[in-house]
């Protein structure tokens, strides 16, 4: 094995944009998501992504390169496209948490194809869009909210809006900031309702809409 051979300017510079993406992508994740959401599942998820896109693009644009192929925009685009509509074939993941990925992947992709950039201007990309994260994460305040599967559909009607709330509340717990009626089901005399909430101190912020049917007789059982 040839340990000069491991140590080229390529493998330097690779290793120097892996140090710079992965402390970055750590930060939006551990500084700016985990502290609100508390979500492992997703830590590990962004962390392990950020990191495997990151070495996979690299190399296959190095691989391009030794073979002689030309590396354009178009592969690049090519490559974000393919990474940032993944899907994972389990639960459905919230808007918030798809952003986070979102942004993940395209710091990993820039970091990893950006050979004509120097190594100041990826840096100074990377800072732009921890400080745009901070910002809407500062200044914008995420809604609690659940969906409901009601089956009192009686009190749906506009004139009884008060009485919706106040059963909500007292079935839920919860203090009712706003309620949205979706779509109701006249047959089985359901409706699916959005109940936004003001969250009790100490709970965690989450970007999550949980969903709950609401019957008399099972109500213990769901909540």
């Amino acid at each position: 094995m040839d340990i000069q051979h491991l140590f080229t300017s390529d493998f330097s510079e690779m290793i120097v944009r892996f140090v710079i993406c992965l402390f970055f992508n750590w930060f939006i994740i551990d500084r700016l998501y985990y502290r609100k959401s508390r979500r492992r599942d997703f830590y590990f998820t962004f962390l392990l992504t950020s990191i495997a896109i990151f070495f996979l693009v690299f190399f296959m644009i190095f691989g391009l390169d030794k073979l002689g192929g030309k590396t354009s925009m178009g592969i690049g685009i090519g490559l974000f496209g393919i990474f940032s509509i993944m899907r994972y074939r389990t639960d459905a993941m919230p808007v918030r948490e798809m952003t986070y990925l979102f942004v993940i992947i395209s710091l990993s992709v820039v970091n990893a194809i950006a050979s004509s950039a120097t190594l100041a201007e990826i840096i100074v990309t990377d800072i732009i869009v921890i400080l745009a994260i901070w910002i809407t994460e500062t200044r914008l305040k995420i809604e609690h909210s659940k969906l409901i599967q009601y089956d009192r559909i009686e009190l749906v009607k506009p004139e009884r809006r008060e009485e919706l709330i106040a059963d909500i509340e007292n079935r839920l717990g919860l203090h009712v900031v706003n309620i949205e009626i979706g779509a109701i089901d006249l047959l089985r005399d359901m409706a699916m309702l959005r109940v936004t909430y003001k969250p009790e101190k100490g709970e965690i912020s989450g970007s999550v809409s949980n969903k709950i049917k609401l019957r008399n007789q099972d109500l213990a059982e769901n909540l």
